[in-house]
C-alpha cells in the first residue's frame, strides 16, 4: 500500500508539470517563441549559481534555490501577469493566494506551509535571499528583451521610468547586476528600445 504522504506529494508533482504550458510574455533569448515558466524558473536558478558573488549580503543558496523553483508555482492557477500590466496586476496578489492555498493544500500540511512560506517569503523582498532571488527575477527578463531588441517593452509600448521601477529590487539585491540593468536600459533607449513617447 502506498503511503498517503507519498500518495499526495506525487499528485503535487504532477500537477506543478503543468508549469511547462504556462507562457510568459518574454521570449527566449533566441527569440524563437516564448518561453515558459518552468524555462524561467530553471533558468533563474542557475543565473543564482553563477551570478553568487554579484549578492549584496552572504546568503543560503539552498534557500535561493528552493525560493526560485517554487516562485512562480501559483502561476498554475492563478496564470502569468505581464509585469507592465496595471491591470492585470490590480488582482494580480489576490488570485495567487487563492492558487497557492489550492497548491499548496495538496502536499502533507508541514511540506505545504513550508513552500508557501518560501513563496511569500520572495514576494516580501525582506530576507537576504529574497532580495538575492527577486534580482534574479528581474534581471532575466531584461536581458531577453535587450537581445530582442525591445521584445515585450516596444510590443506593449514601455516607457523607461516602468523599466527603472521593475528594476529598483537589484539596488539592494544585487547593486553591481543594478549598474548592468541600467546600462542596458540606457542603450535600449538610444537604440529606441525602449520609446520615450507618450
Amino acid at each position: 500500500m502506498v503511503d498517503e504522504n507519498l500518495k499526495s506529494q506525487i499528485a503535487f508533482l504532477i500537477a506543478i508539470d503543468r508549469m511547462k504550458t504556462i507562457e510568459r510574455q518574454s521570449p527566449i533569448y533566441s527569440g524563437e517563441r516564448r518561453e515558459n515558466d518552468a524555462e524561467h524558473s530553471w533558468h533563474i536558478a542557475v543565473m543564482a549559481m553563477v551570478l553568487r558573488d554579484y549578492a549584496a549580503e552572504p546568503f543560503d543558496m539552498g534557500r535561493v534555490l528552493e525560493m526560485l523553483a517554487v516562485h512562480d508555482l501559483v502561476e498554475i492557477y492563478a496564470g502569468d501577469t505581464f509585469a507592465y500590466d496595471t491591470v492585470g496586476n490590480a488582482d494580480k496578489a489576490a488570485r495567487e493566494s487563492a492558487s497557492a492555498d489550492r497548491l499548496y493544500a495538496m502536499l502533507p500540511e508541514a511540506q505545504g506551509q513550508y513552500y508557501r512560506a518560501l513563496w511569500e517569503e520572495f514576494d516580501a523582498m525582506e530576507t537576504a535571499e529574497s532580495r538575492y532571488a527577486a534580482s534574479l527575477d528581474r534581471l532575466q527578463p531584461l536581458l531577453s528583451n535587450w537581445l530582442n531588441q525591445g521584445g515585450t517593452w516596444r510590443d506593449h509600448h514601455v516607457k523607461p521610468e516602468q523599466v527603472y521601477r521593475r528594476m529598483e529590487p537589484l539596488k539592494t539585491g544585487a547593486p553591481k547586476l543594478w549598474d548592468l540593468a541600467d546600462h542596458i536600459i540606457r542603450a535600449s533607449i538610444e537604440r529606441g528600445y525602449i520609446s520615450q513617447n507618450t
